[in-house]
C-alpha cells in the first residue's frame, strides 16, 4: 500500500498512456495469483480468513458515488463514470446486504455466488471501459491516475479481483 501511495504521490501514474494502468492491475493480480500457488503459508492464511472480510473489502466500492461527482465536475466522462460508479454501487450495495443478513442471506451459497460473479464482471467491466475510453481520449481519465483514485489501479482494483477469485475458489470448496 505504502507503494502505491508513493507511486501516486510522485506523480508517476501521470505520464503512463493506456493501457498501461490495465497492464499493471492485470500485473499484480497475477502476482498475487503466484504468491497464492507458491507461498504455501500465503494460501492458508487466505483459506482461513472468514469469507466476511474478503466480502468487507468491497464496500470500498461505494466509490462509485464519487466517480459521479466527478462526472458531475466534468472530471470523468459520462460513458465511463455512470455505469461504472452505478456498478460498484450496486455490488457494495449487495455486499453489505450480505454482511448485514450474514445468518440468513451470506451464507446462501447461492446468493454469494451470484454476488460474486455480478461484482467481478463489474469489476471487469469497470477496468474495460476505462482503458476504452483513455484510448479515446486520454485526458478523460486522468482523475484515475491521482491521488486518491489512483490506489484503485495500484491497489485496490487487483486486491478486488483478487478477491473475487478467491471467494469463487472458496466455495467451490465449501460445496
Amino acid at each position: 500500500m505504502l507503494i502505491a501511495i508513493a507511486l501516486g504521490a510522485s506523480g508517476a501514474l501521470q505520464r503512463i498512456k493506456p493501457p498501461a494502468p490495465q497492464l499493471i492491475i492485470i500485473g499484480l493480480v497475477i502476482a498475487m495469483l503466484a504468491a497464492y500457488a507458491t507461498n504455501a503459508r500465503f494460501r492458508e492464511w487466505l483459506r482461513e480468513l472468514d469469507l466476511r472480510a474478503l466480502i468487507a473489502l468491497h464496500l470500498t466500492r461505494f466509490v462509485g458515488f464519487y466517480f459521479l461527482c466527478l462526472y458531475r465536475k466534468g472530471q470523468l466522462p459520462r460513458a465511463f463514470a455512470i455505469p461504472a460508479g452505478w456498478g460498484d454501487i450496486v455490488i457494495a450495495i449487495f455486499a453489505l446486504v450480505l454482511l448485514v443478513a450474514w445468518s440468513r442471506v451470506g451464507r446462501q451459497r447461492g446468493a454469494l455466488l451470484l454476488w460474486n460473479a455480478l461484482g467481478l464482471l463489474d469489476i471487469l467491466f469497470v477496468v474495460a471501459d476505462a482503458a476504452k475510453q483513455a484510448l479515446g481520449d486520454p485526458t478523460s481519465m486522468a482523475a484515475l491516475l491521482r491521488l486518491p483514485l489512483s490506489l484503485l489501479v495500484t491497489f485496490l482494483v487487483p486486491l478486488i479481483i483478487g478477491s473475487h477469485l478467491l471467494i469463487f475458489a472458496r466455495l467451490r470448496i465449501r460445496k
